[in-house]
């Protein structure tokens, strides 16, 4: 009776162990693809970055704004990630970001915008400098208003201290 009991509960520890070996590999397959900058104009840069240790060689990523690019391993961790350069005529829109590390593939869809100059920020952006003919006409305004106030104003207590 024991060495059916001690055979019942080998075999059980053997299928567990066996059932848990693929899950326990060391190389993971890519996971948590990301672009940084979400948000980039034609001619900037975006950086991929993906998660996994099929990454840490022969890794690519690919896009139709900026190619296909070479992703170098993170160090001291299980990180791969790379620079590229998005295409001066990339089409203005979201894209997607295929990669590829020792033929297993991870896609991100829409993982970057492509806009058409600068980012505008900040009261104004950086696409205009200066004042233009609208400013100047409503600051005009608002002088002339302030002007024609104060000369009302004084004329009046003016005439108060007369009468």
């Amino acid at each position: 009776m024991r060495t059916t009991r001690a055979l019942a509960v080998s075999a059980a520890a053997v299928l567990a162990v066996g059932l848990a070996a693929p899950a326990a590999s060391a190389w993971e397959d890519p996971t948590n693809l990301s672009v940084s900058p979400s948000v980039v104009p034609r001619g900037g840069e975006v950086t991929v970055s993906v998660d996994g240790t099929k990454c840490q060689s022969n890794s690519t990523a690919s896009s139709d704004a900026f190619g296909t690019i070479n992703l170098s391993q993170v160090p001291g961790g299980s990180q791969a990630s790379g620079t590229a350069t998005i295409k001066h005529d990339a089409t203005v829109g979201a894209h997607d970001v295929s990669v590829s590390c020792q033929g297993a593939p991870l896609m991100r869809p829409a993982a970057f915008t492509v806009i058409h100059g600068g980012v505008r920020g900040g009261l104004g952006g950086s696409a205009q400098t200066g004042a233009t003919p609208t400013d100047m006409a409503i600051g005009g305004a608002l002088v002339a208003s302030a002007l024609i106030g104060g000369g009302v104003f004084w004329m009046r207590r003016r005439a108060e201290g007369k009468a």
